[in-house]
């Protein structure tokens, strides 16, 4: 297995995602989850399992879509939990993503919430 960098702050976690999305690499977008997370995508569906979230964007990185860093909003830090947010450059509601701090002290994304929108019927 690649040994990845870690991310030892939970705004790490955006910048490493960014950086491997953009390299087209699956597994490690994969590797910035905890085993049984859990992923809000596709729109309306939910993607459980760092190896259904692995396999997910393997089809998401085929069309080699470039991911721009986006400014975070302030993390949130309860002991070993936090909130990472980041508001989408294309006005999409928010990003949000629930995180917690591992043994080795890096942090991994427990549940991701990549996009917002109202719920149908709601404008």
């Amino acid at each position: 297995m690649t040994e990845y960098e870690k991310a030892m702050r939970p705004e790490d976690l955006t910048r490493l995602f960014v950086e491997r999305s953009d390299a087209g690499d699956a597994a490690g977008v994969a590797a910035l989850y905890e085993e049984d997370a859990v992923m809000a995508y596709p729109p309306g569906e939910r993607t459980v399992g760092r190896e259904a979230i692995r396999a997910l964007w393997e089809k998401v990185l085929a069309d080699r879509p470039r991911f721009e860093p986006e400014p975070p909003l302030p993390t949130l830090v309860s002991g070993d939990i936090a909130l990472t947010a980041t508001p989408p450059k294309d006005g999409a509601g928010a990003r949000a993503q629930v995180v917690r701090r591992q043994p080795d002290g890096s942090w991994l994304r427990l549940l991701d919430q990549p996009e917002f929108r109202p719920p149908s019927g709601h404008n």
